[in-house]
């Protein structure tokens, strides 16, 4: 006999997965290891989902880091793509299969958008600017022939963990620190809402939000960064909350 229902974490490891466990927020939560879920293993998601009275799953799981994704699309492509249709497609077939319904919420990013104008709307125009907003915008597609979904479009930061010395004054986007964003999370899930949400805050530079917790911090200019790491960033990913917003 099953146990009591649960919710599924994938991507427990990655920092806004542990963020998610510590905050103690979500009971009944079940975060299984790499080794036991692995979304490149049908048979390990079919098996999880098998043992367990899932109620909600939610999706952390991805290869975020632009960089890595720059050096290696395949790889992003694999990950973040083939491991989300792998998930989804056991989803389906579980719930059919059970007649059950599962409720599937998936981070996804603001590197969807084009970002170069901001104030950036769920319905707006889509196009992504690397290879890492490419392959969230395909896994939002295969995230959309669920019934029961939520999109959660978002940029997160860690306070605790900003450790480079320089940020751009020219950047802006609506990042949300990670720890508001589980709370925020933690709201959509206790409402009946399902389709796509920008998550975030008032629109700012990197430069602004970053100085406020690192003193030391020194401003440049977003071209700076692009030629160091030679990889494409947003100018302006900046979003609209007023969907967020009905929903509290």
């Amino acid at each position: 006999m099953k146990k009591n229902k649960k919710i599924l974490l994938i991507g427990g490891s990655g920092s806004l997965g542990e963020t998610i466990v510590k905050s103690g927020y979500f009971k009944s939560l079940y975060f299984p290891p790499k080794k036991d879920l692995n979304l490149l293993n049908k048979k390990s998601i079919r098996k999880t989902l098998n043992k367990n009275n899932f109620y909600l799953i939610i999706n952390c799981a991805a290869m975020a880091r632009i960089v890595d994704c720059e050096r290696n699309p395949s790889k992003a492509i694999k990950v973040n793509i083939e491991g989300t249709y792998n998930l989804v497609k056991e989803v389906i077939m579980y719930q059919k299969k059970n007649k059950k319904k599962i409720k599937f919420l998936h981070i996804s990013s603001d590197a969807v958008y084009p970002s170069l104008k901001g104030n950036y709307s769920e319905k707006g125009f889509l196009g992504p600017y690397n290879v890492y907003g490419w392959t969230k915008l395909a896994s939002e597609f295969l995230v959309m022939t669920l019934k029961n979904y939520v999109i959660i479009r978002t940029r997160f930061y860690d306070k605790k963990k900003i450790k480079f010395k320089k940020s751009a004054t020219d950047l802006f986007t609506s990042s949300i620190e990670i720890n508001d964003l589980v709370k925020k999370i933690k709201i959509i899930i206790s409402k009946n809402f399902s389709g796509i949400v920008n998550v975030g805050t008032k629109r700012h530079s990197d430069y602004a939000v970053y100085k406020k917790i690192k003193d030391d911090l020194q401003p440049c200019k977003r071209k700076d960064i692009m030629k160091n790491l030679n990889v494409n960033l947003a100018k302006d990913s900046s979003m609209n909350l007023n969907v967020f917003k009905k929903i509290k």
